[in-house]
């Protein structure tokens, strides 16, 4: 049997615990639904109040801080922060709601007695506004990193000396003035400090070692055959300094600025060429892929800075590369490219137009269009002016005809839209003309258009979702041009021209005198084509419409 005093022990600690689980059950039930104990939202205390009761109580104390100026600290000077003026306002429900539940942990709640948690009151600011006022913050404060580095004057190198940069964090700027207004009478506000890499003393060994030695005269390049002569004043523009994570400056030598280093070593260099398709006899033939040479200017380049650094022979020699066919004889021999898929005709073209035509059409002649790949005309012409061999001619600009370097591109695009129309591609982005023009099918025909920079604007192009490949025959004569695409027959196409309708009368337009040419009009009107895809064995895979509206052609009235 226990002593008596064992037996008092256990009956007093058991009476102590039950008394502590009574209060703790008792503070449950007094705070639920209150804040906790010990809670301040922007230095005010809300501890133990009831939600509705702590946020009247935030707003009360908070609201009338909004008007008031507070100092703000950048860089040891001083300036006046008005909140309202920042367009900051303070959502007071959050501001309660972020302080959470009185918490269930009973040490946590007996500890809540003699300490308590701070927060920053939950606040927005119009953009506009807090962006403007960060702005007039950051002016004096912020001070651009100087990198060091050397530039030139004439053939005289000059040190640019290495500072430090100076950046109010605008992010953290942001948060510290809409968080700190409401308790604090001064903010500071965090600067970072930018430093750079290269050091003034890289900057002097540079120019010694570097800069001065490589512009102290002429330097040579011998490629095969051929040399090209780099002057001291092209050296000069051409080197340039980056700076490294260990404080150096790193000189290379930038291709486009030496001159005609490149032009007059080209003819040394061998161009690849891609494996591609003729058509000999009416049937495709493969031309073989073959391997190019050319100028390496990654080992060049620097084989040429090291010879600049040199006093009497200044010459360096060209290292060259093998360049490989991107695509190979035996692809194009794999691609299955063996019948006609699609084929289609225009014709009715001016003398000018067609001489674009036959430019663009042997440039295209031959193009291979892989399994999964689309064709852009743009992207595989490039630019199309006068430097590519195209001449002005007529196109139509605002619904009236006009003159551009380039017209009658259309009639191709529209061409070789058809063809792959027919031979089952996918389109991958067209654009009909605004207007119908007579010798193309309503609804199945397309238009290119290029910036003059041969940027393009409007293009034609066409996906090949078949397993085997497709190769473009192009075939101009004098009044017709005819597109073909062979490949692989997998599908056969029908269109189906619909009715127009909607017809809209043609508009008057005035033109002056002289080369104006004065013209009926023509209705526009509202069609559609559908295009009906079947296998071989004729079963329908897929039909589609395409629903087109033309604009009306003005009538063209010429004034005295």
């Amino acid at each position: 049997m226990r002593p008596w005093w064992r037996r008092t022990a256990t009956i007093i600690a058991a009476g102590v615990l039950g008394g502590l689980a009574v209060l703790y059950g008792l503070d449950i039930a007094l705070t639920a639904g209150e804040v906790p104990r010990g809670t301040s939202v922007g230095g005010v205390s809300i501890g133990g109040l009831t939600p509705a009761v702590a946020e009247q109580t935030l707003r009360k104390a908070i609201a009338p801080r909004l008007s008031k100026p507070v100092q703000v600290v950048v860089d040891g000077r001083e300036t006046a922060f008005v909140p309202d003026a920042a367009g900051v306002t303070v959502d007071f429900a959050a501001s309660v709601t972020q302080a959470g539940t009185p918490p269930l942990n009973p040490w946590t709640r007996f500890t809540s007695l003699f300490s308590g948690e701070s927060f920053p009151v939950v606040a927005r600011g119009d953009d506009k506004a807090l962006n403007a006022t960060i702005d007039k913050l950051r002016t004096g404060v912020d001070r651009a990193l100087v990198e060091g580095n050397v530039r030139f004057e004439g053939l005289t190198p000059v040190p640019v000396l290495p500072r430090e940069g100076r950046r109010l964090d605008r992010a953290a700027t942001r948060q510290a003035l809409l968080s700190g207004w409401a308790s604090a009478d001064r903010i500071e506000l965090p600067v970072d400090t930018v430093r750079p890499k290269a050091t003034a003393e890289s900057v002097r060994v540079a120019i010694e070692q570097v800069a001065a030695p490589a512009v102290s005269g002429p330097a040579t390049v011998r490629g095969d055959g051929r040399e090209s002569t780099v002057s001291a004043s092209n050296i000069a523009e051409a080197l340039t300094f980056t700076p490294s994570e260990d404080g150096k400056l790193v000189p290379s030598l930038d291709k486009a600025k030496l001159g005609e280093l490149a032009e007059q070593l080209a003819p040394t260099e061998k161009p690849g060429q891609d494996a591609r398709m003729t058509f000999e006899g009416d049937r495709p033939q493969v031309v073989p892929a073959s391997e190019g040479r050319v100028v390496d200017w990654d080992k060049t380049l620097p084989a040429l800075l090291k010879a600049t650094s040199r006093e009497g022979n200044r010459a360096a020699v060209a290292e060259y590369r093998n360049t490989q066919a991107q695509v190979t004889t035996e692809e194009i021999a794999k691609l299955g490219i063996k019948e006609v898929v699609g084929e289609f005709t225009t014709s009715g073209f001016a003398r000018d137009s067609g001489v674009n035509i036959r430019v663009v059409a042997e440039k295209v002649n031959g193009a291979i269009v892989k399994p999964g790949s689309t064709f852009s005309l743009n992207d595989f012409t490039g630019p199309r002016g006068r430097a590519q061999g195209y001449v002005e001619a007529g196109v139509i600009e605002e619904g009236v005809p006009a003159r551009a370097v380039g017209g009658g591109i259309s009639q191709f695009a529209t061409t070789l839209y058809n063809a792959s129309y027919f031979a089952g591609m996918t389109d991958a982005g067209h654009k009909e003309h605004s207007f119908h023009i007579s010798r193309y099918p309503a609804a199945r025909e397309a238009t290119v258009f290029q910036n003059p920079d041969g940027s393009s604007v409007i293009d034609l192009k066409f996906k090949n979702d078949a397993p085997t490949g497709v190769a473009i025959q192009t075939i101009w004569t004098n009044s017709s041009i005819t597109v073909r695409l062979w490949g692989t027959k997998h599908v056969a196409v029908e269109s189906i021209p619909g009715p127009k309708h909607g017809y809209t009368s043609p508009p008057t337009v005035t033109k002056s005198a002289g080369s104006c040419r004065p013209a009926k009009g023509k209705s526009g009107f509202t069609t559609s084509d559908t295009r009906v895809i079947r296998d071989l064995s004729g079963a329908e895979i897929s039909r589609s419409t395409r629903t087109v509206r033309y604009e009306p052609e003005p009538a063209i009235v010429c004034s005295d």
